[in-house]
């Protein structure tokens, strides 16, 4: 496959950026990068925009960050979900940036997942958008969309960072995870996907099976929350 021929017909077929994308475009210090990318985690992108808007505006540095009044930063940020874990957790980082690493992100993998609630992911994020460093961001979009095309068969993000990262050319890694999250937010979606309008719709397997799955496991979640509230009313 021709990556770059892909990739270029994907970034002719979107529009704008992610939030870490808007960051990286304005030059954004990678401590900013590294705060929005903890506090995206299960939140769409619109929602953590607008929130790390608001807190940078207040508190846009480790030191003010890590001096801060935890109920002051769950404040700001309590529109975006788990918001009082991340609050700590932005908190528990700066400290620790400070204290271990003079208040500079480490630009190393490992060092970025040893602090709190850093994960793969999120450390990932930080190497492409803050320092330019060639990584696979696996959000669910990167782990769904080459499942469906067929370039890959996995199950766990985790397997699928591992897979693309022997399947796609190094020199695309960047363009790949900046592009391919607005691909599925745009036109790649989880259900309902626009294949109609689709840049590789031609080259597309269609393998649906990942969604099956999610659709099967809500519908016996909502099945069994049903089954408990019926029986709660049979006992009262």
């Amino acid at each position: 496959m021709n990556f770059r021929e892909i990739l270029d017909k994907v970034e002719n077929n979107i529009k704008g950026k992610s939030n870490l994308g808007k960051l990286e475009e304005k030059g954004s210090d990678p401590f900013k990068i590294l705060i929005a990318t903890v506090l995206s985690a299960r939140t769409k992108d619109i929602m953590t925009e607008k929130v790390t808007e608001d807190l940078f505006k207040r508190y846009n540095t480790p030191e003010l960050i890590a001096t801060a009044n935890l109920g002051d930063i769950e404040h700001i940020i309590k529109s975006i979900g788990f918001y009082r874990v991340k609050a700590q957790r932005i908190i528990d980082i700066s400290n620790i940036l400070i204290k271990k690493y003079n208040g500079i992100v480490p630009n190393n993998f490992q060092e970025l997942v040893e602090l709190p609630g850093v994960g793969p992911k999120t450390a990932n994020c930080v190497l492409v958008f803050a320092f330019k460093i060639p990584a696979i961001t696996v959000d669910t979009h990167i782990h769904r969309i080459p499942n469906r095309l067929g370039w890959i068969q996995t199950k766990r993000p985790e397997q699928s960072e591992i897979a693309l990262k022997e399947l796609i050319p190094k020199e695309n890694w960047l363009r790949f995870s900046r592009l391919f999250v607005k691909f599925g937010q745009q036109i790649c979606k989880p259900f309902r996907p626009k294949c109609n309008i689709c840049p590789l719709e031609s080259i597309c397997q269609k393998d649906f099976t990942m969604e099956k799955e999610l659709r099967e496991k809500r519908k016996k979640t909502k099945e069994k929350k049903n089954f408990r509230i019926k029986q709660k009313m049979r006992v009262g």
